[in-house]
């Protein structure tokens, strides 16, 4: 699964994410885009610098970009790199 970060691979990384782990991407907006309103996001597009989401604060879209520590390589930094911001914000 180590794919470069093309548009095609955001895709289905955004649609796994908001498919299967919506609550992390909740999260992110919260800890990560310092938007702790944010009642739901959608992951929108993730590239080596960062992710956009769209967010739902008080009844309002809000569209939000954070970026990541480092420059992602691939999926697979992808991948991890989401499952060690989601174990920040949950310890």
């Amino acid at each position: 699964m180590s794919d470069p970060l093309s548009p095609e691979v955001s895709d289905r990384i955004c649609k796994h994410m908001n498919e299967d782990h919506a609550e992390a991407v909740a999260l992110y907006a919260q800890a990560f885009g310092k938007t702790p309103g944010a009642t739901s996001a959608q992951m929108l597009s993730i590239d080596p610098q960062g992710m956009n989401l769209m967010t739902q604060v008080n009844g309002s879209s809000v569209p939000l970009r954070i970026e990541f520590d480092h420059t992602l390589k691939d999926s697979e930094d992808a991948h991890h790199t989401l499952i060690d911001m989601l174990k920040q914000v949950r310890s």
